[in-house]
């Protein structure tokens, strides 16, 4: 009996399976259904598996660990927020579980080169 095309080895559904996780809790925050960042121990414990099973496994099928993947989607939404909304930038931080701005403007800062104020004023003028 062939094996179903459907069957994925099991790191690939393992990515796969984290990468619909981490998509529907980006959302989540965004809606302010969920108050915190996920963590790799958070999405481990909902795969069933350990923290360092998921960040190797993560690693080796995409090359990136799973919080370089947090990472780039909450910049991705934080910059799309800061174009095309006029919510303050202490509210933006509160969406993605930053409790002080300033903690978010650093991990901004540090992923786009730019403070979400500066990122904000040059999409503005681009308009």
């Amino acid at each position: 009996m062939p094996v179903p095309k459907k069957i994925l080895n099991r790191k690939d559904e393992i990515t796969a399976d984290f990468l619909a996780i981490m998509e529907k809790h980006i959302h989540d925050l965004m809606e302010g259904r969920d108050r915190s960042r996920f963590g790799a121990s958070t999405f481990a414990a909902r795969l069933f598996i350990h923290p360092r099973h998921l960040t190797n496994t993560i690693k080796l099928t995409t090359g990136k660990s799973p919080c370089e993947f947090m990472e780039e989607r909450i910049l991705l939404e934080a910059q799309q927020l800061l174009e095309e909304t006029p919510l303050p930038i202490a509210d933006i931080a509160l969406k993605f579980g930053y409790e002080e701005p300033a903690n978010f403007t650093k991990f901004f800062k540090g992923m786009a080169g730019n403070t979400p104020l500066q990122y904000r004023k040059k999409s503005q003028v681009m308009l």
